[in-house]
């Protein structure tokens, strides 16, 4: 993508030029300020949520405070090069979605080289506001071609998955349909919740509490299988729109050059904290 180093590297390898001596004195002091994770959504989303819940386990394991800065806009991009141009020095790190690999490919250029760990991963789902008539995707695709052009749905950003979940959708069902994109999962979801934008695509995780209070509903998920937390809700396929399949992953990552033993602090840390919320 132009770049001619890579910015990142996962968490449980890489190398630095320091001396083993100096990396290990360095990692053994480390963290000795608060270390900043940036997530490149707005906040509240459920890539926000999932990085508070890691940063809140850290600061308590660490004994340092780990804190989360959303730093939003050019789906995800702006937040990703800021992360990519950070000191390699442990205190910056980038809490990734599938943008993160999405990007390279939808835009000419981006400002960092793509490389991922997974931490987790949710898949994207389909839900409408209470007052649409619609309770299953035939008949929410009923609708919106009875009314072309009349609705709209949103979505996380532009190159997110949640998107190109809409878009294939609405490719798949020649519908009529305008895609609306906002920061992140949140905002997407509040213009849902109001009725602005009636229809979403969204990561099941961030969605989920507004299905369970009935804010939003839930008409099918992009998964092969359905999900054990909406038992009742079918999978796109099974409701008839074939291949569908996507997610949205998670991905916690540093600078290239930070010392491999701060990394593989985090690394141990992070999996502790994920194996305890599993």
């Amino acid at each position: 993508m132009g770049l001619q180093r890579r910015e990142f590297l996962r968490l449980v390898a890489g190398a630095s030029a320091l001396s083993t001596a100096s990396r290990t004195a360095w990692a053994q002091a480390y963290p000795a300020r608060p270390v900043r994770i940036i997530v490149p959504f707005a906040a509240g989303g459920g890539s926000d949520v999932i990085a508070r819940l890691i940063a809140q386990n850290l600061t308590e394991n660490l004994g340092r405070q780990f804190y989360v800065e959303n730093q939003v806009g050019a789906g995800g991009n702006i937040g990703m090069g800021n992360a990519a141009r950070a000191a390699a020095d442990g205190y910056t790190i980038l809490f990734a979605t599938s943008s993160y690999v999405v990007n390279p490919s939808l835009f000419p250029k981006v400002p960092y080289d793509p490389d991922k760990t997974v931490a987790a991963d949710a898949p994207n789902s389909l839900l409408v506001h209470p007052s649409l008539p619609a309770r299953t995707v035939k008949e929410l695709v009923d609708l919106i071609k009875a009314n072309p052009g009349k609705y709209s749905f949103a979505h996380t950003g532009i190159g997110t998955t949640p998107h190109l979940s809409g878009e294939v959708f609405k490719l798949s069902a020649a519908l009529d349909l305008v895609a609306v994109p906002f920061s992140g999962g949140a905002p997407a979801a509040q213009s849902a919740v109001a009725g602005h934008t009636p229809i979403l695509f969204n990561s099941l995780a961030g969605a989920m509490p507004l299905v369970k209070d009935g804010k939003l509903r839930a008409l099918a998920v992009a998964a092969k299988a359905r999900a054990a937390a909406l038992p009742d809700v079918p999978t796109l396929d099974e409701a008839g729109f074939k291949d569908q399949e996507a997610n949205t992953f998670q991905a916690m990552l540093a600078p290239a050059a930070t010392p491999k033993e701060i990394q593989d602090l985090l690394h141990r840390e992070i999996i502790k904290t994920l194996s305890c919320r599993t």
